[in-house]
């Protein structure tokens, strides 16, 4: 391949999804440091990206010069502009695939992820399940960049070094020599969301002891009331929704021992920084392909399928299947409580 190679990344959404590309392009920065990459996405999730050599961002403006199919084609002007020699489209939806066809038809090789719906649906429908581990989102982004002509090895993944948190959340947090446990007790879909009472029991055990130092996170008003009465009258639990901006926030989740998470963008937000992350799973479940990166399937804690046999029942959360509203209160509170605290 020759030096002047410069492929396009799209991924435009959601925040989950777009995380879980980071350690693919990450590896790939370190193993083809001659080859330029642009990733086109939301403007929100540049932090992301921001420690990854020979990557440049280039943010989408959906609400203006990029809005609908004439803002598409825009958008291809305003790309072309930058020479790409081939487009990775992993985002594979309506809007990347007519971006990623202006890009084929002007000459310019593309490949795009198959997201694997026929394994995918096997493994979630009522009847005739097939119970199997299906291909993870990393390894078919790692596909995608074959056809490219690309080849990436995850096997022995680096991660950015701690960041040096700033005099501003200093002050949230107060840093000191104590375990960092993270928090996400919250997901898109309710069926994701272990219920609250029993998280306030999780919560309650692990602030009983002194050295840990608990941080909640979540996003909007209506999440950070629900944490102040999660964190009660704790003094080691701190409630961070809402009182910094993303790029510090990845900044402290990249501190933190550990991070509890549902099946949740700040699983993976966690995940690519090299934090152990500890998921809880409702309706879905992590042979879906959305582990976090890098983590082992033990610490993915799940709901009991003897119980409730047709789990998964969705790969996204957000079919309702009659009788299965509750199937996160078949995870008991010490099995999470005991796997967050580690090996004794």
């Amino acid at each position: 391949m020759s030096k002047s190679n410069h492929i396009l990344v799209i991924r435009l959404s959601a925040m989950g999804d777009v995380a879980m590309t980071v350690p693919v392009l990450r590896a790939f920065s370190i193993q083809y440091p001659d080859v330029k990459i642009t990733v086109v996405s939301r403007p929100f999730f540049e932090p992301f990206f921001n420690e990854i050599p020979n990557l440049n961002f280039f943010p989408i403006d959906l609400k203006e010069r990029h809005k609908g199919f004439l803002g598409l084609w825009h958008l291809f002007l305003d790309l072309r502009k930058l020479e790409v020699t081939a487009v990775a489209d992993l985002h594979n939806v309506l809007r990347s695939q007519v971006l990623r066809t202006f890009f084929k038809l002007s000459g310019k090789k593309v490949a795009a992820t198959d997201k694997g719906r026929v394994d995918k649906n096997a493994l979630t429908r009522a009847e005739n399940k097939v119970f199997e581990p299906v291909k993870s989102m990393f390894e078919r982004h790692v596909e995608t960049f074959e056809k490219l002509g690309f080849s990436i090895d995850l096997s022995n993944p680096v991660f950015p070094q701690k960041a040096v948190l700033s005099d501003e959340i200093a002050k949230i947090i107060a840093p000191n020599n104590k375990k960092f446990i993270g928090i996400a007790p919250f997901a898109q879909y309710d069926s994701k969301v272990y219920p609250l009472d029993l998280m306030q029991s999780v919560i309650n055990e692990l602030a009983k002891e002194e050295m840990y130092t608990i941080l909640l996170f979540g996003g909007g008003n209506e999440e950070a009331q629900k944490l102040i009465q999660l964190k009660g009258n704790h003094q080691n639990v701190t409630v961070i929704a809402g009182k910094i901006k993303l790029k510090q926030e990845l900044e402290l989740i990249s501190n933190l021992d550990v991070m509890l998470s549902m099946d949740s963008g700040n699983a993976h937000l966690a995940a690519m920084l090299g934090v152990k992350v500890i998921t809880l799973w409702g309706s879905t479940h992590p042979y879906a392909g959305f582990k976090p990166f890098n983590q082992p399937l033990e610490n993915c804690i799940t709901s009991n399928r003897t119980k409730y046999p047709l789990l998964p029942t969705s790969v996204y959360g957000n079919k309702i299947v009659d009788g299965y509203e509750e199937v996160m209160r078949s995870i008991l509170p010490e099995v999470i409580i005991e796997k967050v605290k580690g090996p004794k």
